[in-house]
């Protein structure tokens, strides 16, 4: 398993208390479109991530980040930025 796969799993588990409809995750999957979250969502879920991950996500990172698969790259860049 590759490092991004690593990643992809562990925020699939992160994403699992908030996929209230049992969405199948993939790279395409939209937090918007396809999981139907509102802004209080995705804060809860960034924070959880950021706990996660040990990272800090910014508000115009977040802003640019729309699907799973933009998520798991925004993570592998900032762990490989704090390594």
């Amino acid at each position: 398993m590759s490092m991004r796969d690593d990643v992809f799993a562990q925020v699939a588990e992160q994403i699992e208390p908030f996929n209230k409809k049992g969405v199948a995750l993939t790279d395409a999957t939209s937090f918007a479109r396809d999981l139907e979250w509102d802004s209080l969502t995705v804060m809860d879920f960034v924070a959880a991530i950021e706990d996660e991950f040990d990272i800090l996500i910014t508000m115009n990172m977040q802003a640019e980040i729309e699907t799973v698969g933009q998520l798991v790259d925004t993570v592998e860049k900032l762990r490989a930025a704090s390594a």
